[in-house]
């Protein structure tokens, strides 16, 4: 493995490869000063690095991301709000309460469904109300996440 000046400098090549290679081995390393420079990569033009950067992260598992992937939850491809949200569930801090209930209004039914999952799994019970809303969603897949995310938050 490249040593971490390496990677860093890797998350700003020319090739797309290069980058994403780089997001994931930075994630793997477990070096939490990779969290600034993946943070600050977090606005790379290509959506397929964006979220290698999410997941990296999110597997670095430490709440000094928990800002730039909360960030992440407003990126215009779903997928990219999909990976910081799953990130955030990974991180467990509590700031990302608010902005994953937010995530329960978007337009996208997966970002819809992470975001219930993740609550359910945060247990912090200001999340009912809005997933109690999801309950008349027209997709039976987000009512399904929703319902039991109510129940891991009711049940103890």
């Amino acid at each position: 493995m490249k040593d971490i000046t390496s990677l860093v400098a890797d998350l700003r090549a020319s090739t797309v490869k290069k980058r994403q290679a780089a997001a994931v081995e930075l994630g793997k390393s477990g070096n939490l000063s990779a969290i600034l420079p993946l943070a600050a990569a977090l606005s790379d033009p290509y959506p397929a690095v964006r979220c290698e950067i999410a997941q990296a992260l999110g597997r670095l598992g430490d709440s000094d991301a928990v800002p730039a992937l909360i960030t992440a939850l407003d990126d215009p491809e779903p997928h990219i709000r999909c990976a910081a949200i799953a990130a955030l569930g990974k991180i467990k801090d509590r700031a990302a309460i608010s902005p994953l209930i937010c995530c329960l209004k978007d337009k996208d039914m997966t970002v819809r469904i992470g975001a219930a999952e993740v609550l359910g799994k945060l247990g912090d019970h200001r999340a009912i109300q809005q997933l109690t809303s999801l309950l008349d969603d027209p997709f039976s897949d987000v009512r399904n996440s929703a319902q039991a995310a109510i129940r891991k938050l009711t049940i103890k």
